[in-house]
């Protein structure tokens, strides 16, 4: 009769295994699946004394010569000249302090040892799983129970409340999957957005980055352009939209998970930004940890850091389109 154990009897991961059965020793973790590190670049000159992460913007106003709005010119004989003025504000957001204690008593380490699972790896495994997954959510959506400067929630890069960040809250054709949209017409919402981006930032930075729903990147690489089947409808994306024109690269279109409802309404978003750490960064405090501490049987130590907000320096760099 099989007596393997339901549970575990305590947390070394003993069980009752009979003698005809093989127990695979490798440690399965749970799924998950994070993807920050590829779309964001961390800002790394915060330390772990930072309470706050903050940047400035820079404005410049100057009036014209004969014309207010003119080139200033000036004449030979000239007493007045005008000057420039010079406004900067700044921006702050909080640097949080993240953190978790990972202990086991001397008799679960011994256990585990002997057992050939051993409890301070895997615990090690589940703490930096939670980091990771915590960072992911504090990167694209931000935090509501946390507030910055001016009092708002925190939000991240898929739900920005900058006033910069542009919004196209009913895609052109929409609902590509359902209607469904043909090659020339999620070309046309792509390229839409991308212009929207591109002339906020007076037509001197194109996004080169998009992402998009899972659902509707799976749709993209099913669907073909022609009957022929020669190339799918994200393949002729890359290659015929705005970015490959104008930054002379094809577009990085990429699934994004945390986009899925983030529209208006509750609808599917897409979003195109510029990956650059001068546009769009995320301060960001790696782990550290203390000494270990020995209390009675058990053994303790605690991982800490830091987790600020996402910065958009150039909100204008970043829009997003809703309805796809």
């Amino acid at each position: 009769m099989l007596t393997f154990d339901s549970h575990t009897v305590d947390s070394a991961g003993v069980f009752l295994i009979q003698e005809l059965e093989r127990l695979d020793q490798t440690l399965h973790m749970p799924l998950a699946s994070v993807t920050w590190s590829r779309d964001i670049d961390l800002r790394e000159d915060v330390s772990i004394a930072d309470e706050l992460s903050s940047f400035t913007n820079s404005s410049f106003a100057s009036a014209g010569g004969p014309s207010p709005s003119g080139k200033s010119w000036i004449g030979k004989n000239a007493t007045e000249i005008g000057g420039i003025s010079l406004d900067i504000g700044k921006t702050a957001s909080p640097m949080t302090i993240w953190g978790m204690n990972l202990d086991w008593t001397i008799i679960e380490l011994q256990a585990a040892q002997q057992l050939g699972r051993p409890v301070d790896a895997q615990k090690m495994a589940g703490m930096q799983m939670k980091w990771q997954m915590d960072t992911d959510e504090q990167v694209y959506i931000g935090d509501a129970t946390i507030t910055d400067s001016a009092g708002n929630p925190l939000t991240g890069m898929v739900n920005s409340s900058s006033a910069k960040v542009a919004v196209i809250t009913n895609a052109i054709t929409g609902n590509w999957r359902t209607a469904p949209a043909t090659p020339d017409q999620v070309l046309n919402d792509v390229n839409t957005l991308l212009n929207l981006s591109w002339a906020a930032t007076g037509y001197a930075i194109c996004p080169g980055e998009l992402r998009l729903p899972p659902l509707e990147f799976t749709w993209l690489v099913n669907q073909k352009i022609s009957s022929a089947g020669n190339i799918s409808i994200l393949e002729y994306l890359k290659a015929n939209s705005l970015c490959n024109s104008i930054n002379g690269r094809p577009l990085n279109i990429q699934p994004l998970k945390w986009l899925v409802g983030r529209g208006a309404g509750g609808t599917q978003r897409m979003m195109a930004y510029t990956k650059d750490p001068l546009r769009v960064r995320f301060p960001m405090v790696p782990l550290q940890r203390t000494p270990l501490e020995y209390r009675g049987l058990y053994q303790s130590t605690t991982y800490y850091g830091r987790l600020g907000a996402v910065e958009i320096p150039y909100g204008e760099t970043m829009a997003y389109m809703d309805g796809i």
